[in-house]
C-alpha cells in the first residue's frame, strides 16, 4: 500500500538539512531502485524552485511500504530526524488516483 510522510522542519533548518541530505536522499534512492518511491521532494520557504537561503519547511513522500508500522519505522529512521531537522512528522495511507 502507498503511505505518504509528511514533515514539518524545525525553523532555520537548511544548514542542519545539508548535514545529513546525502544520507536523506541515498534513503530515496533505494526506495526508488526497488520501484516503491512515487514522489519526494520538500516544501520550499517562499514561492520559488529555489528558494536559496529561506530553505525548506518540510517534505512529502510518497511511497509503498508493506504496513503503516513499516512506513513509520522508515520516516522514524530518516537522517533528518536524527539531524533535528524534523520538528514533527504525520505518517497516512495514501490512495493514488490520478494520473
Amino acid at each position: 500500500m502507498l503511505y505518504a510522510v509528511m514533515t514539518q522542519d524545525v525553523d532555520n533548518s537548511l544548514p542542519l538539512r545539508m548535514t545529513c541530505r546525502a544520507e536523506h536522499l541515498a534513503r530515496l534512492e533505494q526506495l526508488k531502485s526497488e520501484g516503491r518511491l512515487v514522489l519526494a521532494g520538500p516544501f520550499p520557504a517562499i514561492d520559488s524552485n529555489d528558494p536559496g537561503e529561506a530553505g525548506f519547511t518540510g517534505s512529502l513522500i510518497v511511497a509503498e511500504f508493506e504496513s503503516l508500522e513499516a512506513a513509520q519505522a522508515w520516516a522514524d529512521a530518516d537522517p533528518y530526524v536524527a539531524a533535528g531537522v524534523i520538528a514533527s512528522a504525520v505518517v497516512k495511507p495514501y490512495k493514488k488516483v490520478l494520473p
